[in-house]
């Protein structure tokens, strides 16, 4: 059995390692591994080896958050299994988190090697955790499922994933339409933290209705009930995450341990020398209500506010446009919400003309190339390879890695890249 472990860590490293193409090889070699490679308290702890998360689950990163200042020294302790058990049975939780390889794995990933993605995760959790908890606490769920949106996004609200989903819960379309989510050319509401927290916390409740059992509704809200439901019966009608493992999607089998290692790295950070990274704008905001049409750079040139800031509080407005006609909610920094109040008639009129009552313009806006030379379409970013721009850092501006970029453009393995390539950002 221990051989058996081996072999599935060795395989596991190379999958997170390996390009594309080769990681469908290494997931069918661990479809034919057994469910013993998942026994609880291992004999002696196994390291995994990878050198980089795979995309499905790397953190997202912004870049208004700083971990320079963060100077406290990486801790390369390597701990006994007994204290991440410990740790793990201490927090107070409904949801069980157990302890095995593979979710070893993920807390060293998370703790060890990806210390500055935690650090900034801590910070976003300030912002993003007290709305997170609100919600739960109103449908009376487990507080802890709020670490979902950690793994989902890395709670970056604007986050797009090559399937198609997208935001801090990163509903696909579909789904985010039948949770009662407005999804059309101008809103995304998917992208929308309050709302969508809203809607997620409903679709929890509802796969808790039908499963009765929080691991087995946190696989579904990845892989659908449809694939869990098959899993289930595949099983011969089991319903323990566990026991239902091989009959999962590849990725889902995942899911649950990186579940697991995320709650474990958000609450034991500081045991491992992880402080919050410092952010570069202020996170206090003000949220104003309003039916009337209202375009972002009205509100930017006469309160004074970074349109950038802007986009970043408000990612549901895929064109920068609030519609009107109905109520929509307009999030801004809390430093200009009174300079907003005085000033409400000017902008709703500064430039109203131009800006959204001309159709053109509105199309010419959202596709205007911005000074880094990215600019976004339908709320996915591009860039515009300029001369002397490389792959590598190109992939360092965006904060994503180069096999991302890749993936993303459908290049392979090549790092050729040439001048006016519209390259596709997917954060």
């Amino acid at each position: 059995m221990k051989k058996t472990i081996y072999i599935l860590v060795f395989l596991y490293s190379m999958f997170l390692t390996t390009n594309a193409q080769e990681q469908d090889s290494v997931l069918s070699a661990v479809d034919t591994l057994s469910l013993d490679t998942l026994d609880i308290l291992p004999a002696e702890p196994l390291e995994f080896t990878q050198t980089e998360f795979d995309q499905r689950w790397m953190e997202y990163t912004l870049s208004w958050l700083d971990t320079t200042l963060c100077d406290a020294p990486q801790d390369t302790t390597t701990l006994p299994d007994s204290v991440y058990i410990a740790r793990l049975k201490s927090l107070p939780y409904i949801i069980e988190m157990p302890y095995n390889n593979i979710v070893r794995g993920f807390i060293d990933m998370y703790v060890r090697r990806r210390p500055k993605q935690v650090a900034r995760l801590l910070r976003l959790s300030e912002y993003y955790f007290p709305l997170f908890e609100e919600t739960l606490c109103k449908y009376n769920l487990p507080d802890e499922l709020k670490y979902l949106p950690v793994i989902e996004s890395g709670l970056n609200a604007s986050a797009h994933s090559h399937m198609g989903a997208a935001g801090l819960w990163q509903f696909m379309p579909r789904t985010g339409k039948n949770c009662g989510l407005e999804v059309n050319s101008l809103v995304d509401e998917r992208l929308d933290p309050i709302k969508a927290t809203d809607a997620a916390c409903r679709f929890l409740n509802s796969l808790y209705a039908i499963y009765g059992d929080w691991n087995l509704v946190i696989a579904s809200y990845n892989c659908g009930p449809g694939n869990v439901n098959k899993a289930i019966h595949r099983s011969g009608g089991k319903r323990d995450f566990w026991d239902i493992y091989p009959y999962l999607p590849r990725e889902t089998r995942s899911y649950l341990p990186i579940f697991i290692a995320a709650n474990y790295a958000m609450n034991f950070a500081t045991q491992h020398n992880i402080c919050p990274a410092q952010a570069d704008y202020a996170m206090a905001t003000d949220t104003i209500l309003t039916n009337k049409r209202l375009h972002l750079l009205q509100v930017a040139e006469i309160t004074g506010a970074k349109i950038e800031e802007l986009r970043r509080l408000n990612p549901q407005y895929k064109m920068d446009i609030l519609p009107g006609g109905k109520t929509y909610a307009l999030c801004l920094p809390q430093e200009i919400t009174s300079a907003f109040i005085q000033h409400e008639d000017t902008i709703y009129l500064h430039r109203a003309d131009t800006l959204i009552n001309s159709r053109r313009a509105v199309i010419d806006m959202a596709q205007k190339t911005a000074i880094d030379g990215s600019y976004s379409v339908n709320g996915i970013t591009y860039y515009k390879v300029k001369s002397g721009d490389t792959l590598g850092a190109i992939a360092k501006k965006y904060h994503c890695s180069v096999k991302q970029l890749q993936r993303w453009n459908n290049l392979g393995n090549s790092t050729n890249i040439r001048i006016n390539q519209k390259l596709k950002i997917l954060r």
